[in-house]
């Protein structure tokens, strides 16, 4: 009787263990339903990932500046190129101007003993042209195609080289008389027109040295427009550079920043 009972028990739970598990055509349904929901789980997220990948990428970028402080004399001379990058720009800097006096203490805290120098979080980045070339960078005044670059670099090269000549008869021990015959006579005819007259031939059919405002165009118009406000008559063969100096100088930043820059020598 007993053995009979528990045959009937096993029997029971046998049926209740199959009725639980279903026919295969269940487990075949209940697959499918988990399978449809890890799809929709899946398409939500990629949604909603593509929908912020979305909204990320049309925000605007915005680079850390770093702290930077320009180190140089109370002169416009080496270090106006990268004031004005800086001015266009609208960089912050701190511009510590070194009255003569005071350069023989100051030079022994330059780790290069020269000036400009630009500190960069307070590292220190020496040689003019290296200081404008990468603030031009931070002032998106660098062409996006190399060869333009290049090309912008080879100009900025020539004038900083002209321009360094013509310190060499600033601070010559000639009397002004004699610097100004070396200027009418030999500076101008031999180092400075060659340039004036490849540049009025490449600027006389656009708008821009490059095929956007550039550093280049800025040192055009600092170099060439101090030319122009002091004799001008030597710049009238050339309209297209003093039409390009004068365009650049009238940009607001460079605007305000020609007419509050302190007043100094050179």
């Amino acid at each position: 009787m007993s053995s009979v009972c528990h045959n009937k028990t096993q029997s029971g739970v046998g049926l209740e263990s199959a009725k639980s598990q279903g026919t295969p055509r269940e487990h075949e349904e209940k697959d499918a339903n988990h399978a449809d929901s890890w799809d929709l789980e899946k398409i939500a997220i990629e949604e909603v990932t593509r929908i912020l990948s979305s909204f990320c990428a049309s925000l605007p970028y915005v680079a850390i500046m770093p702290e930077l402080k320009l180190v140089y004399f109370n002169a416009r001379g080496r270090a106006e190129l990268a004031r004005w990058i800086l001015a266009y720009g609208n960089i912050a800097y701190t511009d510590e101007r070194i009255e003569m006096d005071d350069w023989p203490e100051k030079k022994k805290t330059i780790p290069t003993g020269k000036v400009p120098v630009l500190m960069v979080d307070e590292k220190p980045l020496p040689q003019s042209m290296a200081i404008a070339r990468y603030l031009a960078h931070l002032a998106n005044l660098v062409p996006e195609d190399p060869l333009e670059a290049a090309y912008c670099d080879a100009l900025t090269d020539t004038l900083s080289d002209v321009a360094a000549e013509g310190y060499k008869i600033m601070f010559s021990s000639k009397t002004e008389d004699e610097k100004k015959q070396e200027y009418r006579e030999q500076f101008f005819p031999n180092i400075m027109k060659p340039v004036l007259e490849r540049l009025e031939k490449r600027l006389s059919n656009r708008e821009w040295f490059a095929s956007q405002l550039t550093w280049a165009d800025l040192m055009i118009s600092m170099v060439f427009g101090e030319v122009h406000k002091r004799k001008p008559e030597m710049l009238q063969p050339y309209p297209s550079v003093v039409a390009l100096s004068l365009k650049v100088r009238d940009l607001p930043n460079i605007k305000k920043w020609v007419e509050s820059a302190p007043e100094t020598k050179f």
